[in-house]
């Protein structure tokens, strides 16, 4: 349950990418009501809405249009409904990825390219800590708190010049190997590079906020 009224509706988006399971578990952990499905009435429905995403850039984008994603997460969107991507999740808000030169187009919300991280070591696997962006509500309380990165790929290249201070998106960065977004808070679209289902008390916590958001 919420503060002051009834549990929050969450749809996690069913579209065949892994690991959706461990999603599901930490939002009700975080405390919202829970359903795994690509129904278009439930996902038009749900307070929020949970874009998750394994493997590749293109795979992901030809898994969410089988299932009309780019559609489903665009009318959210207009409507001021709340939708958080995670890891490929966040990638495909962007518009476009590279991969093994293979260039696709992504869900374009966000200006930027997503490519390989220019690091010694990939994939960049782990906890890392994260530049939290100044009176961010996704990152209240675990501002300096570490959390589980699994990706080769991230978008670096964010440019936000023609932005208005009123639309500029609170962006937290992280490093590996050089600097990426890391997590995106955009009025109703939130997104994380790391997966908070991983990230122990952290995410949950982070999960939390958000809920309270919607």
């Amino acid at each position: 349950m919420t503060p002051g009224g009834p549990a929050k509706s969450v749809v996690v988006l069913d579209y065949g990418s892994g690991n959706v399971h461990s999603a599901v578990k930490a939002l009700e952990l975080a405390g919202a009501e829970v359903e795994l499905t690509s129904d278009p009435d439930a996902v038009l429905a749900a307070d929020g809405l949970l874009v998750p995403g394994v493997g590749a850039f293109d795979a992901v984008m030809r898994q969410l249009l089988a299932v009309n994603g780019d559609e489903l997460i665009d009318r959210r969107l207009a409507g001021g409904r709340p939708v958080l991507g995670i890891c490929v999740g966040q990638q495909v808000m962007f518009e476009r990825g590279v991969e093994r030169g293979i260039e696709t187009p992504g869900l374009g919300q966000w200006p930027g390219t997503v490519h390989e991280l220019a690091a010694e070591r990939l994939p960049h696997m782990g906890w890392n800590t994260l530049e939290a962006p100044e009176g961010s509500r996704l990152f209240a309380g675990v501002e300096h708190e570490r959390f589980y990165f699994v990706h080769s790929y991230a978008a670096t290249d964010w440019t936000l010049e023609g932005r208005t201070r009123a639309t500029r998106p609170k962006v937290a960065w992280a490093e590996h190997g050089q600097r990426f977004v890391a997590a995106v808070e955009n009025g109703p679209l939130c997104a994380t590079q790391f997966h908070p289902e991983k990230s122990g008390e952290a995410g949950i916590r982070l999960l939390r906020n958000w809920i309270r958001s919607l």
